[in-house]
Formats: C-alpha cells, sequence, structure tokens
C-alpha cells in the first residue's frame, strides 16, 4: 500500500487529489495540510511514502516544505510537487529542493497516479512538457555557476555512466536494458550503484546531480 499525503491551499484541489488517489486499491491518502508548516509537520507525524506538494502555499511555501523534509535525516518521505506554476525557478527549486517528481495540475488522472507509483518506486518523475526545458537550463546554470562539482563517494564505474547518461536521456529501466542488450535487473544493479555514490535520493535527483556535475550536457 502507498501511503500519500496532500499539500495545498485550496481544499477543492486536496478534495480533488483525495478522491483520484482514494479509488485506487494499492493508495492510502493519510493526510491533508494547506500550507508548508502543516506539511512539514505532517510529513513528520504521519510518515507517509510521498506527499503530494503544491507550490504557491501561504507562510512556508512549497519549495522551503520540500527542503525541510528532504533535509531531515530520519525522513523516508518523498515529495512529488504537483502544481499549476510550471515557471522555471518553480521547477529547479523544487528540483534542487530535492523533490523527486513535478507534475502540472493540469495533466491527466493516469499520469497522477502513474507519477504516484513512479515516485513510490524511487524511481522519480518529470512531466514531459518540462523535461528538455528543465535539462537545457540545469545544464547553463552549472555553465555559469562557480561551485565545483559534488565528487561521488567511490567513481562511477564505466558502465554506471553508460546508465546515468541513458537515464538522462528519459529512458526506462528496459529502455536502458534493450539499448545495453543486459537484463532489466542489470539496470537495476547500477542504478543502486550510481545511487549510493552519488548520494542521491532516486533517480530523477541522480540526473539532476549527472547535469549539475557536467556528467552529461543536452
Amino acid at each position: 500500500m502507498i501511503t500519500v499525503a496532500i499539500a495545498d491551499d485550496q481544499a477543492i484541489v486536496r478534495a480533488g487529489l483525495k478522491v483520484v488517489l482514494g479509488k485506487e486499491d494499492d493508495i492510502e491518502v493519510v493526510g491533508e495540510a494547506s500550507d508548508g508548516n502543516q506539511a512539514v509537520t505532517l510529513v513528520r507525524d504521519k510518515n507517509p511514502d510521498l506527499i503530494c506538494m503544491d507550490i504557491r502555499m501561504p507562510g512556508l511555501d512549497g519549495i522551503a516544505a520540500t527542503r525541510a523534509i528532504t533535509a531531515d535525516p530520519q525522513n523516508t518521505t518523498s515529495v512529488l510537487v504537483v502544481t499549476t506554476f510550471d515557471l522555471d525557478d518553480y521547477v529547479f527549486g523544487a528540483l534542487e529542493a530535492g523533490a523527486a517528481g513535478f507534475l502540472l495540475k493540469g495533466a491527466e488522472e493516469q499520469s497522477l497516479l502513474s507519477s504516484v507509483r513512479s515516485v513510490a518506486r524511487g524511481e522519480g518523475t518529470l512531466d514531459q512538457r518540462l523535461t528538455r526545458r528543465v535539462i537545457t537550463e540545469f545544464a547553463k546554470r552549472k555553465m555559469g555557476s562557480d561551485r565545483p562539482p559534488t565528487p561521488p563517494a567511490v567513481p562511477l564505474t564505466a558502465r554506471e555512466l553508460e546508465v546515468l547518461t541513458l537515464l538522462s536521456e528519459g529512458l526506462s529501466n528496459q529502455e536502458i536494458a534493450t539499448r545495453l542488450f543486459v537484463e532489466p535487473t542489470t539496470v537495476k544493479y547500477h542504478l543502486v550503484g550510481i545511487l549510493t555514490k552519488t548520494g542521491a535520493r532516486d533517480r530523477l535527483q541522480a540526473v539532476v546531480w549527472a547535469y549539475q556535475n557536467g556528467i552529461v550536457t543536452p
């Protein structure tokens, strides 16, 4: 069972998300919050698998709340940002704060459900309408930044670099396996190594790390 919390300042949006998610046999909504401070407290108290987080909320906004949640070393909750706004700074701010996924509220129900399940599996998700722009902008920010690269705890192997590069192209485990002529379980094995060495929480954050550190470019 995937446990989910919802954080949004609009009651009607929370209700809508709860209805969509609550219809599924494998998803349970365990709490709601109307601002960022409540979201942080809710995650601490309920420890859901993930929280659907709005960005613009009174008091502590969604990006700050995401940062507070992901910075807690005892936290195991992933953050899926679900928002009306697709402005670049919101997307980058959410991802850099540690969000595992980003989805626009205009997405179809199946896209929401797929994103929730993907994030719960630790795979992360990013609205396809935003992917190319986000990747390009991350590369630009990296080139214009004086921040030194963050080296992995242990150097990535040649195969791990191949997997990370293909992952950054948006390929699934199966697609990566096909491209490299290996089994999907082998891809999963290398992904575990990538996450462990880079300190990334999930696939999406591994891609963010790759672009920020110049491992891959658009």
